[in-house]
């Protein structure tokens, strides 16, 4: 009967931190193809259109330490209930408005919110799930984004076929007000309070000091920290490059779409089999290996020139991207403290979102000065000095920190 219960409690926790996170993804890639177009339609030139849409990026990094802010003070319930409800009122502008610097602030804005929305899962699950499940519950974080984002351009493109592209950001918004709704049937946190009392408790709660958490953590953040960056460069450079390279030997656009959902089904299908194997043999059994793997795809890249070439290297990305899915979260929450915890991850993400939005500007600086071929090898060898520094520091035994 005890048995029974408790698994009934695990259940209703993960659907309830599921749940939100697959209807919030859905919204986010429901619209996050489409900002450069609504730039384009309300004027804007390409290079203005480009800057916009990487706001987002932008605020993400600016937003990473003020989330951990929030999030200590709210708790992680309420901030997640808080940035999905900004959000939806955000897109909502965006649906009722059509002019420029409107857009390019709402986009901003979805940025810090996603700064929010993410520090306050992984926070949430740290605390709640037992360390023995950790990897499978990130990994799976990460899964069910993917999903999201997978199922989110679908939904856009029928939305868009019967109505118009603005409405696309009418259904996000309506999206993130659900997740905010579904987001309040998640159990509070062993010891707080309900509502309100919960956001009390938090006030008058002793409070750690960002700088200081950071300060106290430096070492881990600058070596395993470091290593992540890498790890999320390389990640950030794949999205990227595997595009540009069709296009550049004239692959058709239609095939270019097949060639990229092909290595986003690779990372849907492992990324719980990556999660178990972390959960089973450690984390560098797949910390490792995945970022190997990415570097040599990048590596091999520029002996690519046909469509089944580039797609059985995009197929290696993929592989190593999907399997390393919850990765940088898991190593997080692994070396996160008990006291300053939110702090702390805010400024691991920091990290970690810092190789997200380093990544593109890598490819597009090398490419310039050198050419494309160039940017995959020099990301390449980036990865491979990142799998050696990751080699040094990915700890042998998973362990928590107090």
């Amino acid at each position: 009967m005890a048995e029974e219960q408790a698994r009934q409690r695990w259940t209703r926790t993960l659907i309830a931190v599921y749940g939100p996170t697959v209807l919030a993804s859905v919204g986010f890639g429901a619209v996050i193809p489409l900002i450069a177009i609504q730039a384009r339609a309300l004027g804007a030139s390409v290079g203005v259109a480009a800057f916009i849409t990487s706001l987002t990026g932008i605020a993400q990094v600016i937003g990473d330490l003020p989330a951990g802010f929030v999030t200590d003070r709210v708790g992680e319930k309420y901030s997640i209930v808080l940035a999905c409800l900004v959000d939806a009122a955000v897109m909502s502008v965006v649906f009722c408005s059509h002019s420029l610097p409107v857009l390019a602030g709402a986009v901003f804005c979805h940025g810090l919110t996603g700064a929010v929305f993410g520090l306050a899962r992984q926070t949430y699950l740290t605390e709640r799930i037992p360390l023995g499940w950790r990897a499978r519950a990130m990994s799976t974080l990460g899964g069910v984004m993917r999903i999201g984002w997978f199922a989110g351009p679908l939904a856009a493109a029928a939305i868009i076929n019967r109505w118009n592209l603005t409405t696309a950001f009418g259904f996000a918004a309506g999206m993130s007000l659900i997740a905010a709704i579904f987001t309040l049937t998640m159990p509070d946190l062993p010891g707080e309070g309900h509502g309100l009392e919960a956001i009390r408790q938090r006030s008058r709660a002793d409070h750690a000091r960002t700088l200081s958490v950071l300060r106290t953590n430096r070492r881990v953040l600058l070596t395993l920290g470091v290593g992540c960056l890498a790890l999320q460069l390389i990640r950030a450079v794949r999205q990227t490059i595997i595009p540009l390279w069709c296009e550049a030997h004239g692959i058709p656009a239609a095939t270019t779409s097949l060639v990229y959902s092909m290595s986003m089904g690779l990372d849907v299908l492992f990324f719980f089999p990556g999660g178990l194997i972390m959960d089973r043999l450690g984390r560098r059994w797949v910390t490792l290996p995945a970022i190997a793997t990415m570097s040599i795809g990048l590596l091999l890249l520029p002996s690519t020139h046909q469509t089944l070439t580039i797609a059985l290297v995009a197929a290696l990305l993929g592989l190593g991207n999907g399997v390393s899915a919850g990765i940088v979260i898991t190593l997080g929450a692994d070396v996160s403290p008990t006291y300053g915890r939110s702090q702390f991850l805010a400024g691991w993400r920091l990290f970690a979102d810092s190789g997200t939005a380093i990544g593109p500007l890598v490819v597009s600086a090398v490419a310039a000065a050198a050419g494309l071929p160039a940017s995959a090898l020099a990301v390449g060898a980036i990865g491979l000095a990142g799998t050696w520094w990751l080699s040094r520091y990915v700890p042998h035994r998973t362990e928590t920190r107090v």
